[in-house]
Order: C-alpha cells, then sequence, then structure tokens
C-alpha cells in the first residue's frame, strides 16, 4: 500500500514527437511539410522540452464504497458520477494522479505571444500539453511497476474531472488529495489548474 502522497520531483522524458504534430493539426501520410518547417517544428520542440519541468504526485486508496453512482475513496474523497462508477467497477482500490509541465513553459508560450512569434508559441504549447499527458503516463508505468510484485496492475486508462459526468467541481477534490500545492500547482474558484499545462486523472487497481 502507498501510504501517503508520493511526490516525483523531476519526470525525464523524451517529447512524443508524433502525438505532438498530431496537435498541431499535422496527419501522417496527408499533411505535406517541406523539410524547413519539420526542422523549424522540431527545433521548436526541442526549445519548449528544454524549459518545461514535469513534476507530478500520486496517491493509492481503498475504495470503500462503489454503488452505481456515488464512489467513496476516504471521507474528503468522494464523487458521484456513473461513468466513473462504471469505470471502477471491479476494483477494490484506486490512485488519483496529477501533473505539471511547471511555470517557465507558461511564461515562454506568453513571451513568444507578445513577441509576435507565434508559430513557435504554438509549437511550444502543444508541446507542454502532450509532455504532462506524457508525464501521467509514465507515471503509470511507475506505479505498475510497484504493483506487479503484487500480481496487480492498473486500469490501462484513466478518466478525468470534466470527462462525460465526472464534473469538472472534482477537479478540487483531487487537487487537494494530491497535494498539488506542494508542487506549485493552484487551482482557480472555476476548478482551472495552474499552470494550465497541469493534469490530473484517476485510475483503478485490477
Amino acid at each position: 500500500m502507498f501510504d501517503s502522497v508520493i511526490f516525483l520531483e523531476k519526470i525525464i522524458i523524451e517529447p512524443p514527437a508524433a502525438k505532438i504534430y498530431s496537435r498541431l493539426g499535422f496527419k501522417k501520410k496527408i499533411t505535406s511539410l517541406s523539410s524547413f518547417h519539420r526542422q523549424e517544428t522540431d527545433h521548436h520542440i526541442e526549445e519548449a522540452a528544454s524549459i518545461i519541468r514535469l513534476q507530478g504526485s500520486f496517491v493509492r486508496l481503498p475504495i470503500r464504497k462503489n454503488d452505481g453512482q456515488d464512489i467513496s475513496l476516504d471521507e474528503q474523497t468522494k464523487f458521484s458520477s456513473a461513468k466513473l462508477s462504471v469505470f471502477l467497477g471491479g476494483c477494490r482500490e484506486a490512485v488519483l494522479l496529477g501533473a505539471t509541465a511547471g511555470h517557465p513553459i507558461m511564461e515562454a508560450i506568453r513571451e513568444k505571444t507578445n513577441r509576435g512569434d507565434l508559430t513557435a508559441a504554438v509549437v511550444y504549447d502543444a508541446t507542454a500539453s502532450e509532455m504532462a499527458d506524457a508525464a501521467l503516463d509514465w507515471m503509470m508505468t511507475y506505479i505498475n511497476r510497484q504493483l506487479r510484485r503484487e500480481g496487480r496492475q492498473l486500469l490501462s486508462r484513466r478518466f478525468s474531472a470534466g470527462y462525460a459526468d465526472f464534473a469538472l467541481e472534482n477537479q478540487k477534490i483531487i487537487h487537494e488529495k494530491l497535494q498539488l500545492a506542494k508542487i506549485n500547482v493552484s487551482i482557480t474558484p472555476s476548478f482551472i489548474l495552474l499552470p494550465e499545462k497541469s493534469v490530473t486523472a484517476i485510475s483503478g487497481i485490477a
């Protein structure tokens, strides 16, 4: 069992180029891209990756109640979502995860935008988004290595606040449970994480 929130202060991954290009609207074998523009894009991806500071946290919790609508993990962590209930069906434990690309990349995006370098700003933005998501993938792999000793594993997918009937307001509960403020991630009154390239999710242990 993970007794408390685990913090990952420095997550090192390669930028997922294929996903970044896809987010930028490039379709393999369909979109034509000149050598110059590919080199320019790759350069901006490398620049963005050098600025991004991936950090994360996760916590493993028992599922004390799942009645098809309401899910309780502990006294402070309760959700209401039929879709999440189905997603976690058959699981006796869940893991909450959060990751951020950090504040420096957001400052760099604003700087590029203010200077009128919109090409770089858009590539930086896509790179930060995909690397934050990739950090969650990395974390799930990390957790699975621990769970393998128990003959268990995470579900292959994850569920995020704001998806289907899992209201975005649940982001506040997840933010507090993961103690994301300790890695400089705050949350607005409208439940948006700051810096913006920050993500949270929940997965079940099968």
